[in-house]
């Protein structure tokens, strides 16, 4: 063997060694990579789970720094009433308390008349305060300080001044002088902007406590302001808004019972949104079958009644109190919905009449039926303002049922995909979104949605195989390239050469082969498993449709109970007290 044959077959082997060693880091990177893959998938799936749980994290936590928020605002909103107004609730308490006092003389005149000039003198502004003078000079028989303190309150107050005095002397048995108050009081009103102290009128009502002479002449007055409003229709169709927001709010949360439906239907919002609302039917019946019947909460004491009349009067909120008490709801309306803003604000807006200085008629009685503690009307006066605002109930309500009916879609379709896609030997399959219809037989949906995987899960596989042919007809042309150039040298070390890249080359091929369809098959498993997941939401959703179907049948079959017992409420009447008719007599026998 001569020195270049030497040198020849050296080199030869040193590229034997290189193509050997590069073989094998090709085959590592490859495994590499498919490791890589691999890793990659499961950690955007874990992070797909990680981001909704810090959604769902982020949510929960506002929430609850919502419900924290509002509930530091409500003790702030609290102490700040306490502290501007807090003086108010003094003289609130001491009015029915002079009374009382009087009633049984546990109180002497000047102990009375200190502590009311005392509460004008901190109370300058408060119509209360010099009602309460007049109270205290009333028994001293002060005529001339009685008058000028009457008239001073009249002045801060008209309405709640007649009122009370109306209250004190039907609470003293004086009759005349109580319903001539009471006409002086209605005729100043205007039906179209009543303050808030005329809640008492419908207290009066519902309790029996004026007696039959003046609650003739209230149901009279009343009966031709609501005659006047009713041929107002915007203001009808503002109460009827008003009791159809009532009922929307009767509506369960979003259900989570149907998870296959609501992920593949593109329906879902309105099949929830009807579920939800055919369920209102029951919290109607149950809200308003439960409001007590008018008559069993009555006192068998005049004195007794008219003073539970005169709390509600004198604790009504003063007009510079209003904002600071909307303001309340509105937080507590937070704490109720779980911190829930928008539902709290909805809730706030839809009650919002409840807390203006001055209303129509129509909306003080709807007040009184949906939110009594607003104005605070007893149970009995709920009764008897629902009763009177059945009507308007009864449209909202028609209209409620007729809304979500024809909401409901007639036809329920189906929309299954991989959205994201499935990553797969370094490359991603993409499904289009099948589309179906449950107008459509189960079987047939199957069949249609089976052949709309299979015609994509073939053609995917088979790009994944390695392209063995092409190069296979590479490495035949490089092997026979190298034997063409070094066979004029030495045959034999062309044909060497040539065995060693093409055994080495080849083994390579073969790896990459056996690796492709490896991939191939294990490509083919995971398609049929999400062709399997997918087959699966379909008979999920068309079970879950049926029971959907079930509930929404047996919750909109509560509708003709509703409506009856809408229908029903138009019986409530005015109760008759067992004290009406008889008098007050004084400790001498004399009749009052």
């Amino acid at each position: 063997m001569t020195e270049i044959d030497r040198r020849l077959h050296h080199k030869v082997e040193q590229v034997g060694n290189h193509v050997l060693r590069l073989t094998e880091n090709l085959i590592a990177v490859s495994d590499q990579v498919s490791a890589v893959d691999t890793a990659q998938k499961q950690t955007q799936d874990s992070l797909a789970e990680l981001v909704a749980e810090f959604r769902s994290f982020v949510r929960a936590a506002q929430l609850t720094a919502n419900v924290h928020s509002a509930e530091t605002q409500i003790l702030s909103v609290e102490e700040r009433l306490e502290r501007e107004y807090g003086h108010l609730k003094r003289v609130r308490r001491t009015a029915v308390g002079i009374l009382q006092a009087f009633d049984v003389g546990l109180a002497s005149q000047e102990t009375v008349q200190q502590i009311s000039e005392e509460l004008m003198i901190e109370s300058p502004r408060y119509w209360l305060a010099p009602a309460l003078v007049a109270l205290a000079a009333w028994p001293r028989d002060d005529r001339a300080l009685c008058e000028k303190a009457v008239e001073e309150a009249f002045r801060r107050s008209p309405a709640r001044t007649s009122l009370l005095f109306a209250l004190i002397l039907r609470r003293q048995g004086r009759t005349d002088a109580a319903v001539r108050w009471l006409h002086h009081y209605l005729r100043v009103q205007d039906p179209n902007s009543l303050g808030r102290e005329f809640a008492v009128i419908l207290e009066c009502i519902s309790q029996g406590a004026f007696g039959p002479a003046a609650r003739e002449v209230m149901k009279a007055t009343l009966a031709t302001w609501r005659e006047t409003l009713m041929t107002d229709d915007e203001a009808q169709h503002a109460q009827v808004r008003r009791w159809r927001s009532e009922i929307d709010g009767l509506r369960g949360p979003a259900s989570q019972e149907f998870p296959r439906l609501a992920e593949c239907s593109p329906q879902w919002q309105a099949l929830d949104a009807a579920l939800r609302s055919a369920g209102a039917h029951q919290e109607l019946l149950d809200a308003y079958a439960a409001i007590p019947e008018p008559e069993t909460r009555i006192s068998d004491r005049l004195e007794d009644t008219v003073d539970d009349i005169l709390d509600q009067l004198v604790n009504e909120y003063d007009s510079e109190e209003l904002p600071h008490h909307r303001e309340l709801a509105l937080h507590r309306a937070v704490v109720a919905a779980g911190g829930d803003r928008e539902a709290a604000q909805r809730a706030a807006d839809a009650d919002a009449p409840s807390y203006e200085e001055r209303s129509d008629y129509l909306t003080v009685q709807t007040t009184a039926a949906l939110n009594p503690e607003a104005i605070g009307a007893s149970a009995a006066t709920q009764r008897l303002s629902v009763a009177a605002c059945a009507p308007w109930l009864a449209e909202a309500h028609a209209g409620f049922s007729r809304d979500y009916r024809a909401a409901v879609p007639s036809e329920v379709q189906l929309l299954i995909g991989v959205p994201a896609g499935i990553a797969l030997g370094g490359r991603k399959f993409w499904m289009p979104a099948w589309k179906g219809s449950f107008n459509t037989d189960v079987d047939a949906l199957e069949r249609s949605l089976t052949s709309h995987w299979e015609r994509r899960i073939e053609p995917f596989v088979e790009s994944l195989a390695y392209p063995l042919r092409n190069q296979l007809l590479l490495l035949g042309g490089t092997v026979l390239g190298i034997f063409l150039l070094l066979v004029g040298a030495s045959t034999g070390f062309a044909v060497l050469l040539a065995l060693v890249v093409g055994g080495a080359w080849g083994i390579l091929l073969l790896r990459r082969h056996d690796a492709a369809a490896s991939t191939q098959e294990g490509a083919r498993t995971v398609l049929r498993t999400h062709q399997q997941k997918a087959v699966d939401q379909l008979h999920g959703a068309a079970a879950e449709l049926a029971d959907w179907q079930q509930r929404y049948r047996d919750a909109d079959a509560v509708e003709p109970a509703a409506r009856a017992l809408i229908a029903s409420l138009t019986t409530g009447t005015t109760p008759s007290a067992p004290f009406e008719g008889r008098v007050v007599t004084d400790t001498e026998g004399r009749t009052a």
